[in-house]
């Protein structure tokens, strides 16, 4: 079994976790299903084809190293032409976000999506098609670990300049995981898991997952010890 570990950073990203015709929130982080949808973009597959909802067998987690600042947008949509009804949509997104995403599977299909995200059928985006990744996603591969132990022990990915505003040796980053890759922690359900990218009929199902911490270092912490006493003369 073979992990892949994917950086997701962009200006702008969105995950939906809810989606009414006035207003479209964002969960605060990468769903399976946005994660499943960025890999069916690369492979090429379209929203109703059937090898999908085989994607929700890849096992997958995501850490938080940058958590984004929510910024709300509102469009004006005229659903009527005719009559020229319109309507504001507001819409929200994750501003200067950066996550690790880790998905598992046997060797050949890990090969076959890492070849596909570095060679794209489709455009991948980040949530919404407006949210286009920060160029390039950099992408690692891993042998027989799993995408928790793979996550607690890669490198803090945040931005410089949000290390350096930290002024502390260590970064707590949140872990969410499919449920059956941890034995020992307390499971919940989310509605995240793809049933449909139809646009006729989207709809999704319940999995479960689990959260965890991970300590991370600091790279850009320089200490706050020094002695006063020293520009004494």
């Amino acid at each position: 079994m073979k992990t892949l570990i994917i950086k997701l950073t962009a200006p702008l990203q969105s995950y939906g976790n809810q989606a009414t015709f006035n207003r479209r929130t964002s969960n605060y982080y990468p769903t399976k299903s946005a994660i499943i949808g960025m890999i069916a973009a690369a492979l090429g597959l379209r929203r109703e084809d059937k090898k999908i909802k085989e994607l929700n067998n890849l096992k997958v987690a995501v850490r938080i190293d940058q958590p984004g600042q929510t910024l709300t947008d509102f469009q004006i949509v005229e659903y009527d032409q005719k009559k020229h009804k319109r309507s504001l949509s507001y819409r929200d997104y994750l501003q200067d976000a950066v996550f690790v995403v880790a998905v598992e599977s046997d060797d050949e299909q890990i090969d076959q999506i890492y070849h596909a995200l570095s060679h794209p059928r489709f455009q991948l985006y980040l949530g919404r098609r407006s949210n286009a990744p920060a160029g390039p996603l950099m992408m690692k591969l891993f042998n027989d670990q799993d995408p928790v132990s793979v996550l607690r022990h890669c490198d803090w990915q945040a931005s410089d300049w949000y290390q350096e505003r930290l002024h502390k040796e260590q970064f707590s980053a949140e872990i969410i995981a499919d449920a059956s890759l941890t034995s020992d922690q307390r499971t919940e359900l989310i509605k995240d898991q793809v049933g449909s990218f139809s646009q006729k009929h989207r709809w999704h199902s319940y999995r479960a997952v689990t959260t965890c911490h991970v300590s991370l270092k600091n790279k850009c912490y320089k200490g706050t010890e020094h002695d006063i006493m020293a520009q004494l003369p």
